[in-house]
């Protein structure tokens, strides 16, 4: 559901409050979004430009508009859980990142999302949540 909201505001380029509460009525209209969802989404957007550039540097010759809007926020979303969510094992945003891709992406997601976030894990360890804040990659 995370990813399926970050999707419907960045095709908007609306990442306000206002549309987060929409989009999470429109995407699972029977369902209300968990505060786990809410914690990724607001996350994500307000981490964007951090997340944005870890995964451009860890992407070969790939800039972030360029990538489909799947991929860009699921990758945004693992790369988020990875840096500042301690308690979600890097390996679990991954496999995560990889079944959601096979779901709502292509066949290149999952390679694409796989490498990636390998990328990112090897190089920000398991003391993720401090580098996010520093790290000059």
């Amino acid at each position: 559901m995370a990813l399926q909201i970050l999707y419907c505001m960045d095709m908007l380029g609306d990442h306000s409050e206002e549309l987060l509460e929409h989009a999470g009525r429109l995407v699972a209209p029977k369902q209300t979004p968990s505060a786990f969802c809410y914690r990724l989404i607001r996350g994500v957007i307000n981490n964007r430009a951090v997340l944005d550039r870890v995964i451009e540097n860890h992407s070969s010759n790939w800039r972030i508009h360029r990538m489909s809007g799947v991929d860009r926020n699921l990758l945004r979303l693992a790369v988020y859980e990875m840096l500042y969510c301690a308690d979600i094992p890097a390996k679990v945003s991954i496999n995560e990142a990889i079944e959601i891709g096979k779901k709502f992406g292509t066949e290149e997601t999952g390679p694409f999302v796989n490498g990636v976030l390998d990328a990112v894990r090897q190089h920000h360890g398991h003391e993720a949540s401090s580098a996010a804040l520093s790290d000059d990659s």
